[in-house]
């Protein structure tokens, strides 16, 4: 019997892989992306301390517009970019969660790089 790949599974392999590579310090963060049907998140990490040190979603009370397309992705990105700034935090490390860096994540990277964030 053939069984069907579960999708979420080998996205949390590749994360896995991924993770094992890179690291979040506290003057260099990790930009961690995490996408469901509905909404996107991101948030700084300090993995050394285990600290989130900025956060921004699609599901804040304050977040207009559609919650789960590329333009609410590049809303997330230009809010994390510009939360980070302003605790002088300007060159990361970009986790992309074992996702392809295409659509809503690309667009996410992209609006955090034209709004300060470096990597």
């Amino acid at each position: 019997m053939i069984t069907k790949l579960d999708k979420n599974a080998s996205r949390k392999k590749r994360h896995a892989r991924v993770r094992s590579k890179i690291t979040g310090t506290a003057s260099r963060p990790r930009l961690n992306v995490f996408r469901s049907n509905k909404y996107i998140y991101a948030q700084l990490i300090d993995d050394v301390n285990g600290v989130t040190l900025v956060s921004a979603s699609s599901m804040e009370k304050d977040f207009e517009g559609s919650k789960g397309n590329i333009e609410a992705a590049a809303k997330v990105g230009e809010t994390i970019a510009k939360r980070a700034v302003e605790q002088q935090l300007s060159s990361i490390v970009f986790d992309r969660g074992g996702y392809l860096y295409h659509g809503r994540i690309k667009a996410l990277a992209e609006a955090a790089r034209e709004n300060g964030l470096q990597f």
